[in-house]
């Protein structure tokens, strides 16, 4: 990182490592469209065992990822049910309708985690004249909401409510390692009662780029047709698919560091009088804070930025504070003596 800056705009900032960089210049490559990869093929083969999955995709990035399992799960006409703040409908460019030709049923939840009841409640009645509900969607952390989790528990009931109707399920999971640290638990146990899962070996886990789209091997095999009508075919991708293979395997356990920078942050907006945060909800490496009035989120942006600090405006009101990897404990020092203010 630029060390005039202390970027907490996102965890997508962070770098690739050491041993990341030499993985990818030593990486043995093929034609992954063709399926001759072998470096591809052990990300998938990792990442399929990782989240307890029969069959692994790698793809460029989690909306195309994600937008890829909404094609294969429904049919056009048809609703996604999922949590009014989730990524999939708010920060995906309306792809699900511009793609799969079905619209999102967004349903408010708590702290952006859907309440099975209300999914229940959401499916459509079966009749000529309504759009049918398609699929359940649920994302793992809830990036809107402050990275909160979704426990096992409270995932298997939304299974079992999407069960009862007969829809398919999709997990979000471009931050599932974060939820599975926070929550003790793993990654499998989280994706279990869900059909398919995504998840990122970006973001915290400092892959320069790449996503893996999980499920049955029929799924795969279907999502594969659509990465390709996407344009998410890659040839010698085994370049970046060596990244991720670093990044499942020595960077997951780390991920405590970054949430217990969070919380420390969390703490330091609390403590002043310009910011409203909901402490218990700071649960992984994401804070959202909301900005008291007449004071505006986009002052405080550029007043932050002049004191060398990123973050991420979400609106007039609130801002986002995403720690990583790259921010060390002198970097978060930084942020929370420019966050003492004055604005």
């Amino acid at each position: 990182m630029d060390a005039r800056w202390v970027d907490l705009r996102s965890d997508t900032v962070t770098h690739p490592t050491p041993a990341m960089r030499r993985a990818m210049a030593e990486a043995e490559v093929g034609d992954d469209v063709y399926g001759e990869d072998p470096t591809v093929n052990r990300l998938q083969e990792a990442a399929a065992k990782a989240v307890g999955k029969e069959a692994a995709l790698f793809f460029p990035s989690g909306t195309m990822a994600n937008q890829a399992a909404v094609k294969v799960h429904t049919q056009p006409g048809q609703e996604v049910i999922c949590e009014a703040s989730c990524h999939i409908y708010n920060v995906e460019m309306a792809m699900m309708a511009a793609f799969s030709g079905v619209l999102a049923r967004p349903v408010p939840g708590l702290r952006g985690q859907l309440d099975p009841g209300d999914v229940e409640a959401a499916v459509r009645p079966r009749s000529y004249y309504l759009a049918q509900t398609g699929l359940v969607a649920v994302e793992n952390t809830a990036n809107l909401a402050g990275g909160t989790v979704c426990p096992p528990g409270h995932a298997a009931a939304i299974g079992e409510a999407a069960r009862r109707f007969g829809l398919p399920t999709h997990l979000d999971g471009a931050r599932i390692f974060n939820a599975a640290v926070a929550l003790g638990v793993s990654a499998a146990d989280l994706a279990a009662p869900f059909d398919s899962v995504m998840f990122c070996v970006s973001k915290g886990l400092c892959a320069p780029a790449g996503s893996l789209l999980c499920g049955s091997a029929d799924f795969v095999e279907r999502a594969r047709r659509v990465r390709k009508m996407m344009g998410g075919g890659m040839r010698q991708a085994g370049v970046l698919a060596a990244a991720g293979l670093v990044a499942l395997e020595a960077m997951t356990g780390r991920l405590a560091e970054d949430h217990r920078r969070a919380k420390a942050l969390a703490r330091r907006l609390a403590e002043t009088d310009l910011f409203d945060v909901d402490l218990p909800s700071v649960e992984t490496n994401i804070v959202v804070t909301s900005v008291r009035p007449p004071l505006a989120a986009p002052r405080v942006g550029e007043v932050l930025k002049e004191r060398g600090i990123l973050c991420h405006v979400l609106n007039e009101r609130s801002i986002r504070f995403v720690t990583h990897h790259d921010l060390d404990d002198e970097g978060l020092a930084r942020a929370l003596e420019a966050l003492g203010g004055p604005f």
